[in-house]
């Protein structure tokens, strides 16, 4: 199979790509580390007004109507500047689970309101045991057992929780099963789940993919600079081999990103294994590079004085969250094993 992204889908991301450029720099993520909440919604509202945040929503409730080939090059984007947001959650994830199974009053509700910005929605399923942008969360959708809950934010009793990465806050989350609407339960409940954690899982594949990039950019820009013994450290041998090794790992994690999203968007019955190929294929890239990357810039490169460290730390989280390498490994195998 080949697979090209359109001149759309081209365009639509270096559009996607010029806005985050300008309106989330480095400094952006380093004011979401400091900030009480970290977010910005007049960066959400551009995102939304773009067509990004509703890019999954349906047409008849004000989004794009469009699915996961077209979502993940934006992804890419959204790692690429390290991007402070639930874009993940609310875009990839809440926005086309509510779409398919909601009822219409949670989905006349709370669909228009994603696609137009004014809702952050972020989602809790099974063996997640903290909620990632709990703080700033309109709508949380949550699963107990085979079902599926929307819970609005202003219900949530939230508790902080320390994350690596000061720009993802991390919260426990209870509330009330009388402020919670049923979404979809029995067995449509826990294949709902299950299709939610492979959209999750898929896309931070795609944002590490874009992390890694990112990294390996910044390691460039900082070899070619830096000198000693009156040449750039980059005509070291050994400094070329790290980056060669960081390009060789991203180089194989691109394209199984990209399969997992053709397979999601399709409904293919291998989904599932093309997922975690994908996650797997991207956490490790990301974490080599990054390891690369700091062994490169030496010491200064985990210090707070220097943007690396914030790559590196949302590398770390995201490549442990909706499954780490070894749990998608296991998992692949498990479902060869079944075929």
């Amino acid at each position: 199979m080949r697979f090209a992204f359109t001149d759309d889908q081209i365009l639509f991301r270096d559009t996607v790509a010029d806005l985050l450029s300008k309106e989330c720099p480095a400094e952006a993520v380093r004011w979401a580390w400091a900030d009480e909440t970290g977010r910005r919604r007049e960066l959400w509202s551009a995102l939304a007004e773009m067509g990004v945040v509703g890019l999954t929503v349906p047409e008849a409730h004000g989004g794009l109507g469009l699915g996961e080939v077209d979502l993940v090059p934006l992804l890419t984007e959204v790692g690429r500047v390290a991007f402070p947001g639930a874009l993940v959650e609310t875009t990839a994830v809440v926005a086309p689970l509510l779409a398919e199974n909601a009822p219409a009053s949670v989905a006349e509700r709370w669909l228009p309101a994603i696609a137009a910005g004014e809702a952050v929605a972020t989602v809790q399923l099974a063996g997640q045991p903290f909620v990632a942008d709990a703080h700033v969360a309109d709508l949380l959708v949550a699963q107990h057992d085979d079902r599926i809950y929307a819970v609005p934010g202003d219900k949530l009793r939230l508790t902080p929780q320390p994350s690596v990465d000061g720009a993802r806050r991390l919260f426990s989350v209870e509330f009330d099963a009388a402020d919670a609407e049923l979404v979809v339960n029995g067995e449509a409940g826990w294949l709902a789940a299950n299709h939610a954690f492979d959209r999750g899982a898929g896309a931070t594949a795609a944002v590490l993919v874009g992390l890694a990039e990112q990294m390996i950019a910044m390691t460039v820009d900082y070899v070619v600079a830096r000198r000693q013994f009156g040449v750039p450290i980059g005509s070291f041998q050994a400094v070329k081999h790290h980056l060669a090794d960081a390009e060789l790992k991203v180089s194989f994690a691109r394209p199984t990103v990209w399969h997992a999203a053709y397979s999601l968007a399709h409904g293919r019955t291998v989904a599932d294994r093309d997922v975690s190929l994908a996650k797997c294929f991207a956490s490790d890239a990301a974490e080599v590079v990054a390891r690369k990357a700091l062994q490169c810039h030496g010491a200064i490169g985990y210090t707070t004085e220097h943007d690396l460290h914030f790559w590196l730390k949302r590398t770390w989280a995201l490549a442990a969250s909706w499954g780490d390498a070894a749990w998608h490994r296991r998992r692949v195998a498990h479902l060869l094993l079944d075929a």
